[in-house]
């Protein structure tokens, strides 16, 4: 009776917390999603999400998620997977996570200057004859700015699968005969299944949300929910619509999370499975 009582005491400021910055915000953006621009209580603003504008502005969104989470899944693994053979890999780890830390702001101006007019990349084009391009307010800048910001989460996850898992069933796949090919899609990837899950989360749901690069870089030439988001309600001032695209950039983060989510099922040190 006095552990569970303990317990119970332990849970108090879980709690609190996901009561304050969780249910409660959620509830509010829920109860402000059913009032129009004039304060009336409708449902006007989910009529409205279901129109074309909104609708091509959701695929649109889950285009450019899903063409980051690619682009950085296709670097982060490799990586990864090298980092994982270095001998210094918990350091050559630190050197890729530190540029994480760094404000986002500071790195999305850091890129306008790269890829401005006069910035290195076009002097570069300049020397070998391209001669002088507009890569700002481009998708390929935007895609290329946000696979740089978030690489570091894609790599974290994926190494800790790939340093977990027992190198002896890649050693056995090969004593067995197994191509290369063979050994990475029947032993390496059923393995670390789980760490590119976590990565395609970490990335494609806050993809979904992006609105300061869209902005900076994309010059409002890439609109996002996030996007939308900020101009419902720093522009015109329709918190209601907001609040409902909100809502459903909610719920679409939780059919991801359910989608890519899995129990662990990862190797033992024995080499069996959980």
């Amino acid at each position: 009776m006095k552990n569970n009582s303990n317990r119970s005491i332990y849970l108090i400021p879980y709690s609190v917390w996901m009561f304050l910055f969780v249910i409660a915000p959620i509830a509010l953006v829920l109860y402000f999603s059913l009032f129009d621009l004039q304060g009336n209580f409708s449902f006007e603003n989910y009529q409205n999400f279901f129109t074309s504008v909104y609708l091509k502005l959701t695929i649109s969104s889950f285009w450019y998620a899903f063409l980051i989470t690619v682009f950085t899944l296709a670097i982060a693994y490799p990586t990864a997977y090298w980092l994982t053979k270095t001998k210094h890999k918990q350091l050559w780890l630190l050197l890729i996570i530190i540029p994480s830390w760094i404000n986002l702001l500071l790195k999305t101006y850091a890129f306008i200057g790269i890829f401005g007019l006069f910035g290195p990349v076009n002097t570069l084009f300049e020397k070998v004859g391209i001669g002088s391009q507009q890569l700002l307010y481009t998708d390929f800048s935007f895609i290329f700015v946000s696979v740089y910001i978030f690489i570091p989460f894609m790599i974290l996850p994926i190494f800790n699968s790939l340093d977990k898992m027992n190198p002896t069933l890649i050693d056995a796949s090969r004593d067995l005969g197994a191509s290369s090919w063979k050994t990475f899609s029947k032993v390496i990837l059923p393995l670390t299944i789980n760490g590119v899950k976590a990565g395609i989360q970490a990335v494609f749901i806050p993809s979904l949300s992006l609105f300061m690069i869209t902005r900076l870089i994309a010059g409002n030439k890439v609109i996002t929910l996030g996007t939308a988001i900020e101009q419902q309600f720093l522009v015109t001032q329709n918190w209601g619509m907001g609040s409902t695209i909100a809502v459903f950039l909610i719920l679409f983060m939780f059919i991801v999370m359910f989608l890519t989510g899995q129990k662990d099922k990862g190797a033992l040190a024995n080499g069996q499975y959980k």
